[in-house]
């Protein structure tokens, strides 16, 4: 079986289309990644809803969808998706829609053509400095802090030991600072003091990327993972609907009163509303423009495999694009050909051509989420979830965490 999935091929209305279009559901769902997606899944399979998912891409599975490209190597087509948790429920439901196949993530930082292994590591250490110092460097972190120990480049420099000092300077420099800015567009001024204070040297010399007990790529991709998680009989998927074409707010006429209540394709609706994409652009923008980092991806193609020497390099130093990702490495496809992707790091500016990616937290920009998260606290039935709604970064078992307690609280 397959998902029942609806694609629509031309941007009509819903009045002037409604074959296919999502208006008779208990709850309806607006965006098919994995908030959406799980909980999805949730309210039709433990809860018995009739679940309308409406998507405004021509695909399920949101930044985590895969495809092959043009020379037939497969790609995550919004950027590299690893998976990794810590959590056993995340794990053990995710599990009953794909294999995995074994993998762990390494990364290298290019610090002036040297490749470090990051986190910065005993490895780090040994590739970096020269075999003397190495030593000193190692014994000494191994015997204040103990092997396994994450350390904090802030704690490092509180240290009385000036070796220490030398360390923490060295990661800042060369791994954090500049990355850093590119990433954020941010001068060394602007960067919070508190991302500065979580930067780890790593006590030990695993060079893994991250340490979490499950860890691993779904063995036929992202995009057929959805496919079986939305194939429910209580699930609809609609591909090709704005919001705000089917989602209407009835209003009390100033700015910043709460909706009183919400119309699904102009008709009065008093289920569930599930909503994964940005406030702002579901309130029109009225308090103005949410600020979000974006990338610009830029693919390259090669007549060989592989090409460079870990599945993600960063360029923490140079070059203007943050980090290159080699997608054959995450998916271990058997071809002589090989894709790697650039990423360059810009402002997003709310066009539709650019895809909203990171937050950027900060006190002015959290007190304008929350005006507009205000407007929706008087719908008992709507709840906003994940990363655009929320307004915060959420990694992949994260969010599927979210949103499985999400559910639990809706079908308690």
């Amino acid at each position: 079986m397959s998902a029942t999935i609806f694609y629509r091929e031309a941007p009509q209305k819903v009045s002037e289309q409604n074959r296919g279009a999502p208006v008779a559901c208990d709850a309806l769902i607006v965006g098919a990644g994995f908030a959406g997606s799980v909980i999805a899944r949730e309210l039709a399979e433990r809860g018995g809803m009739r679940v309308a998912l409406i998507e405004m891409r021509a695909h399920i599975g949101g930044n985590a969808y895969d495809c092959l490209d043009e020379t037939g190597v497969l790609i995550h087509t919004y950027g590299p998706h690893i998976y990794h948790t810590a959590s056993e429920r995340v794990h053990e439901w995710l599990t009953r829609f794909t294999a995995w196949r074994a993998y762990e993530h390494k990364v290298l930082a290019n610090v002036h053509g040297q490749l470090l292994p990051v986190p910065f590591s005993l490895s780090s250490i040994e590739a970096a400095f020269a075999p003397d110092r190495a030593r000193q460097l190692t014994d000494l972190l191994k015997a204040r802090y103990g092997l396994g120990a994450r350390v904090p480049i802030i704690e490092l420099r509180k240290a009385a030991d000036p070796l220490l000092h030398e360390l923490a300077d060295y990661v800042y420099e060369n791994i954090f600072l500049q990355y850093t800015m590119k990433q954020w567009g941010s001068t060394p001024e602007q960067i919070d003091p508190l991302i500065t204070a979580r930067v780890p040297v790593l006590v030990d010399y695993d060079d893994r990327y991250f340490q979490d007990p499950w860890q691993g790529m779904p063995c036929d991709g992202y995009t057929a993972l959805f496919e079986k998680m939305l194939d429910h009989p209580n699930i609809t998927v609609h591909l090709g609907y704005e919001a705000r074409e089917i989602i209407a707010f009835e209003e009390t006429g100033t700015s910043d009163a709460p909706f009183t209540a919400v119309r699904l394709a102009g008709q009065p609706f008093e289920g569930l509303v599930i909503y994964t994409g940005a406030l702002d652009e579901l309130a029109e923008q009225r308090f103005g423009l949410l600020p979000y980092r974006t990338l610009d991806l830029v693919y390259r193609h090669y007549d060989r495999n592989p090409v460079q020497a870990a599945a993600t390099i960063n360029f923490t130093v140079s070059e203007a694009y943050t980090r290159t990702t080699e997608f054959t490495w995450l998916t271990a496809q058997d071809i002589a050909l090989s894709t790697v992707l650039e990423e360059y790091s810009l402002a997003y500016d709310g066009s539709p051509a650019q895809t909203a990616y990171y937050p950027i937290v900060g006190k002015e920009n959290q007190e304008r989420y929350e005006r507009y998260r205000m407007l929706f606290t008087r719908l008992s039935g709507f709840h906003p979830l994940g990363r655009l709604a929320e307004y915060r970064y959420y990694n992949m078992d994260q969010i599927v965490l979210r949103a499985l307690e999400l559910a639990d609280d809706l079908l308690r």
